[in-house]
């Protein structure tokens, strides 16, 4: 003889449970995919060819008071040299 137990399914909240942990499972799959791929094949800086960030800030804002003409060539010129290190 077999029995059927009908009286403690799963009801409408009980789907839609299933359905939304399975849309979180797939969305939290996906992010993690693309975070990967970005971290795989983001860009890798060449030793010693990219200047150090305050110096390329540093050169943006003595190049943008020159252009103000907030300095002459002169100190622009002496401001640049200490810079770059000479």
């Amino acid at each position: 003889m077999t029995m059927y137990w009908y009286d403690h399914g799963t009801g409408g909240w009980g789907y839609a449970a299933m359905v939304l942990n399975m849309l979180l499972f797939w969305v939290v799959l996906a992010g993690a995919g693309v975070l990967l791929y970005r971290w795989l094949h983001r860009a890798k800086p060449a030793s010693g060819s990219r200047p150090h960030l305050a110096t390329f800030t540093a050169r943006r804002l003595l190049a943008e008071r020159y252009a103000r003409g907030e300095i002459d060539d002169e100190e622009y010129q002496r401001r640049l040299g200490t810079l770059d290190g000479n």
